[in-house]
């Protein structure tokens, strides 16, 4: 294959390339720009004229300056020959990609995925409610759970009584002194028991309220019109689910089942013995220092099963924060690739423009080098080359007959003139 065809091809591509070039970046630029400018309202609070003058500044700059720099890359980098300036300019197009990364495409990535990324946001928010709310249920329910065993401890000493009533435990059948210690503790755990469940139907309520509220929160999120208006009513209904899950917090009756246990035993008062003996009286004493060891071991078990349940993880603090397009976007990145990639995308597709062009002039190089002087002769220098020997060949047969035509030169005066012959002075 010759090369004068093939490099005459490739010029003659680039040439018919480097009238739509032009227009081409522009509107690459035109279009970052655009979405530069709607990622940069998203980020200013105020409206007014300022603002939007501010956010159509910054895009202007941001389309010219990707305009310009892909005009240098691609004018530059394809004309250089030395391997030193092939990579300064390579070491320049890469820092030039990163500051126009930096200064527009994560503003287009917000442009292009900013509502979806708040979307998601809520999304995550309501996850973390969703968990609080479930985890504080669970701890309440749990906590209610110490109902039966607040229950099991009062009908023993209920049981013991009614032992002592019929005289099984200290002898003296009646309502003496033991009996009135027993049911003053089955009184105390009846008045706890009752106090507990009281609280099933606050616990239910609040947790079925709690789910309403996660229903609209849910609807708010894949629901139509403005994010940002959508993300206000999400606001106030987040801070009304932390309300119930406080609710649900308090609600749980563990700590009050652990500080009634402590005082269970201590918070003994001791009646008269009323035997008519002092045998009678003994045996009351001795059955008051059982039942008080009972009560001591039943508080202990008691106490531990309500540490239990407050040993049980809380629920986290959970507050929903507002956030931008922009942070949403970097924030949740992971989830939105594609829209990063199309918005890096129109910003740095110049970039393959610069290689194709770098790799084409380096083969137009490449074919010339390999071409005589004949080859790469065009029909303009052909024609300047012959009109060039044309005058010479003029001015040539211009002056030849005025050469003819001039004597020689005489002598200088003074000038050394060789001496004749001997024989011809002689003559």
């Amino acid at each position: 294959m010759k090369s004068t065809p093939y490099s005459r091809e490739l010029e003659a591509h680039v040439s018919w390339l480097d009238s739509i070039t032009g227009a081409a970046l522009g509107v690459l630029a035109v279009a970052s720009g655009i979405y530069t400018y709607l990622g940069v309202s998203s980020l200013l609070d105020d409206n007014g004229a300022l603002s939007v003058f501010a956010a159509i500044s910054y895009s202007v700059a941001v389309s010219v300056g990707i305009f310009v720099f892909w005009s240098y890359m691609m004018r530059l980098l394809p004309a250089v020959r030395t391997a030193g300036a092939r990579v300064g300019l390579l070491c320049s197009m890469l820092l030039g990609s990163v500051a126009i990364v930096a200064m527009s495409s994560w503003l287009n990535a917000a442009a292009l995925a900013g509502a979806a990324a708040v979307e998601q946001h809520l999304a995550e928010t309501i996850g973390d409610y969703q968990d609080s709310l479930e985890q504080a249920h669970t701890t309440a329910v749990t906590a209610q759970g110490l109902q039966r065993d607040v229950s099991r401890v009062r009908q023993s000493f209920q049981d013991l009584s009614e032992q002592e009533a019929e005289g099984s435990l200290s002898g003296l059948a009646g309502r003496g002194a033991v009996f009135r210690v027993l049911n003053q503790k089955s009184a105390e755990l009846a008045a706890l028991e009752a106090q507990i469940g009281a609280q099933d139907p606050l616990i239910e309520q609040a947790f079925i309220e709690g789910n309403e509220i996660l229903s609209r929160m849910r609807s708010l999120t894949v629901g139509t019109g403005a994010v940002e208006e959508r993300s206000v009513e999400f606001s106030e209904e987040a801070v009304r689910l932390a309300g119930l899950i406080t609710q649900l917090r308090q609600l749980s009756v563990a700590p009050l089942v652990a500080r009634a246990a402590a005082d269970l035993d201590a918070s003994v008062v001791l009646p008269e013995l009323d035997g008519r003996t002092d045998a009678n009286r003994g045996d009351q004493a001795r059955t008051i220092d059982s039942v008080l060891g009972v009560l001591s071991t039943r508080a202990e078990s008691l106490q531990a099963a309500a540490e239990g349940v407050m040993a049980m993880e809380q629920p986290e603090e959970t507050t929903y924060t507002p956030i931008s397009t922009a942070d949403a976007v970097i924030l949740y990145a992971g989830n939105f690739v594609p829209s990063w990639a199309g918005a890096i995308a129109i910003d740095l597709l110049p970039a393959v423009l610069v290689f194709i062009l770098a790799i084409t002039q380096a083969a137009i190089r490449a074919g010339r080098r390999e071409q005589s002087i004949e080859d790469t002769l065009t029909l303009t220098e052909l024609r300047a080359a012959l009109k060039a020997a044309h005058d010479m060949e003029a001015i040539h047969d211009h002056e030849r007959p005025r050469r003819q035509a001039t004597p020689p030169a005489a002598a200088a005066p003074g000038a050394n003139v060789e001496p004749l012959p001997s024989s011809d002075r002689s003559a």
